[in-house]
């Protein structure tokens, strides 16, 4: 019994001593999620093929003369000859290919491929790429497609009414292409790496580049400028560039990041950085809103009268609301974001308002903030 008690006693503690712990702790993140190294990228690639197999659903051949274009060459190639002729097919469509060919993809492997209509198309639904040469930015074929689409979404209509959900004319052809040509790139040659920031800072790359150094017990990194950090790889280190990089990818680091308030007027979505502080000052918002309402009447005679005629009677209300019952809110010097959010819920504003208050509080000069308006 006394020795259960001890062990929750110690359970206790040592959850209270972890509730304790300062909240900047939980912000620790590594540096593989902080940079990307130079030269380990994506490859962006594209093509232009044809989906076959569409239920009715393709491109008009009198709107897309592309695809009749590509269509008689296709044919042509395996010794069909429709030059001259009408086609008035409705089962091919256009598409536009794209994929992205990951660093170091070794000749022979898939990756993923999207599809999307070029024509009129109404819907890719069972269709069949065929196979599409993809290009990347140099010109050069690094991969070849081909497979059934998958697709998100359907249409389906008649004389009266018609359903869309989705996007029906772009899919997704999983694992369907081959890579075809490699990119090559000598990581284990490399004596000295480049580590790029996601987010280029200041005060993280110095971070980056301390918490580093002290991991290794070595000065191997340095911090050029806000979003590149210089890393010099040991002569004789276990595993060679591979093994450093792993090391160093797991180590923790507090990354730092500028006060900003992020608007996007078109969705009315705000975003604010913990460190956003704003200057003492008082806020009063209010909006005078008239409402019309027209609700008319028909007057009619009595039965049977010869005299009398149908008349349409007006009934207008008006309603004014001048906001009497808002109240100013005063928001003191230095104030958390947790304070300033609180501040701009008790007047009872919407997303829409909350964007004028802090324009207005930006240039008033109290908002110790960047504003970054998008959309």
């Amino acid at each position: 019994m006394r020795r259960a008690l001890y062990i929750r006693l110690a359970a206790f503690l040592l959850g209270a001593g972890l509730a304790a712990a300062p909240l900047s702790a939980l912000a620790f993140s590594r540096v593989k999620d902080l940079v990307e190294v130079e030269g380990i990228r994506d490859n962006m690639l594209v093509g232009y093929g044809l989906v076959v197999g569409l239920s009715g659903s393709g491109d008009s051949l009198k709107n897309a003369p592309f695809t009749q274009q590509s269509l008689q060459t296709m044919l042509e190639r395996l010794g069909v000859n429709t030059r001259g002729t009408t086609m008035q097919t409705k089962n091919v469509a256009a598409v536009m290919v794209t994929a992205s060919l990951p660093a170091f993809a070794a000749q022979g492997t898939r990756i993923d491929i999207s599809v999307s209509a070029l024509g009129d198309a109404k819907s890719l639904q069972g269709g069949t790429l065929l196979v599409t040469t993809l290009f990347g930015a140099d010109g050069q074929i690094y991969a070849v497609g081909q497979g059934p689409v998958a697709i998100g979404g359907f249409t389906a209509g008649g004389d009266a009414a018609s359903v869309t959900r989705g996007v029906p004319t772009s899919g997704r052809i999983s694992n369907g292409a081959i890579v075809e040509r490699e990119i090559g790139f000598s990581l284990a040659s490399e004596h000295t790496l480049r580590l790029s920031l996601h987010n280029p800072d200041l005060t993280t790359a110095s971070r980056i580049a301390s918490a580093v150094n002290a991991y290794m017990g070595d000065a191997i990194a340095e911090a050029t400028d806000p979003s590149t950090v210089r890393l010099n790889v040991p002569r004789n280190y276990p595993h060679g560039v591979m093994g450093l990089l792993t090391d160093v990818e797991q180590v923790k680091v507090d990354p730092d990041e500028a006060a900003r308030v992020v608007i996007d007027e078109q969705s009315g979505v705000i975003v604010m950085g913990a460190d956003v502080r704003i200057s003492t000052v008082a806020i009063a918002q209010g909006n005078l809103t008239i409402r019309v309402t027209e609700t008319p009447e028909a007057s009619q005679p009595l039965p049977f009268s010869r005299t009398g005629t149908t008349e349409v009677l007006p009934r207008t209300q008006i309603s004014i609301d001048d906001s009497k019952g808002n109240k100013i809110a005063v928001l003191h010097d230095g104030v958390s974001l947790q304070s300033l959010v609180d501040g701009l819920n008790a007047l009872g504003v919407g997303p829409r308002d909350i964007i004028s208050i802090l324009q207005a509080i930006k240039a008033a000069g109290a908002l110790q903030a960047d504003i970054q308006v998008i959309g």
